[in-house]
């Protein structure tokens, strides 16, 4: 695989707005969810704590320094927080977290997930979408991407407790090179499991010690304009969820060109080679179990239309839950219900909505 095509899945990821959305088909007068938070930049993954929910907030840059990214100029800003919606009511708890972005803030890559334990005790994937090498040309701020930051709300931290980026630099473990964008983030007892969608793996972080779960390879070949016209496509890792029976699910992106029914939900039962569970999605961003039923994020990218909510069964059919989604990138579940965060790619304009699941 060609080292620009890694750069373009990682960037995807990182949803640089100059990879376009198709425009968002209107929806009913009374839609079937309802906005539980707004005014958010570039959301992407969230998690609860009771029932209290944590969003991710990637930022929206600043004035710089600046690096070269697959789709041009990132430029850094303290732009990045951690939104907490409770009791109808939303406030910022983190902010001044490490944010890249383009021109205009749009499609930041920043803060990626969240876990809140008790005593407000924090953990937060930073991603990067680049090799880690970069980090040095950002200054101190720079080496808080592509890591594992934690702290406590509202004071302490955040600090680095795992260097993800160290890690891929010198493992590498899908062998094609330095990239590390981690995002998903689940708790693991008193460790972590992280889905790097740079490096196209699943990594466990046990007390600041990061080592590989899985890699995962390409879904399949993609026809493209242009010599050699056809390449395979990047897995790209973005979620990861702990299902019934203990294994680990994963959701990928997939990279460039972004087919259509290239995505899968992938299956890791540690110590044993990863397996596909479901097939026929289109880039997947975030997974959710509820009542033994399995939920995807599809964001809709390129030909894949408007983003969407389904529910997975292998061998079926995705059975849409909620369409004409606006870039929908993470989901959680609490009370019968899932929460999306919505226009992930916006900066001042992202939204969590609330999808009865009943």
């Amino acid at each position: 695989m060609s080292r620009s095509s890694r750069s373009a899945a990682a960037v995807a990821c990182g949803l640089a707005l100059a990879v376009p959305l198709l425009p968002t088909p209107a929806v009913a007068a009374d839609p079937p969810w309802t906005t539980v938070a707004s005014g958010l930049d570039n959301p992407r993954q969230l998690s609860f704590t009771g029932d209290t929910l944590y969003v991710a907030e990637a930022g929206r840059g600043g004035s710089g320094p600046c690096v070269d990214g697959a789709e041009g100029p990132a430029c850094l800003g303290m732009t990045g927080a951690i939104t907490r919606v409770r009791g109808g009511q939303q406030a910022r708890v983190l902010t001044g977290l490490p944010s890249l972005a383009g021109e205009g803030g749009g499609g930041a890559i920043g803060p990626a997930d969240v876990v809140v334990t008790g005593q407000n005790k924090y953990v937060v994937t930073m991603g990067l979408g680049n090799d880690p090498a970069v980090r040095a040309d950002l200054g101190a701020a720079g080496g808080y991407f592509g890591t594992l930051v934690s702290g406590a709300f509202p004071s302490a931290g955040p600090r680095i407790a795992a260097d993800i980026g160290a890690f891929e630099t010198a493992a590498d473990p899908d062998g094609q090179g330095p990239d590390t964008n981690p995002t998903g983030l689940l708790r693991n007892g008193g460790g972590h499991v992280v889905a790097d969608a740079g490096g196209n793996a699943l990594l466990s972080v046990q007390g600041g010690h990061v080592s590989t779960l899985a890699v995962f390879d390409t879904p399949g070949l993609a026809a493209v304009p242009f010599p050699p016209f056809q390449i395979p496509v990047d897995s790209v890792p973005t979620g990861v969820v702990v299902g019934p029976d203990g294994a680990y699910y994963v959701s990928e992106l997939t990279g460039y060109p972004f087919v259509p029914g290239y995505s899968r939900i992938l299956r890791v039962v540690p110590g044993r080679a990863p397996t596909v569970w479901a097939t026929g999605l289109t880039n997947v961003t975030d997974l959710a179990w509820h009542d033994g039923d399995l939920y995807a994020v599809q964001i809709g990218i390129l030909q894949g239309g408007p983003g969407s909510v389904v529910r997975v069964r292998p061998g079926a059919a995705p059975q849409v839950v909620a369409g004409g989604l606006d870039a929908p990138y993470g989901i959680a579940v609490d009370d019968d219900a899932a929460y999306v965060t919505t226009c992930s790619v916006c900066p001042g304009g992202g939204s969590v909505i609330r999808i009865p699941l009943g």
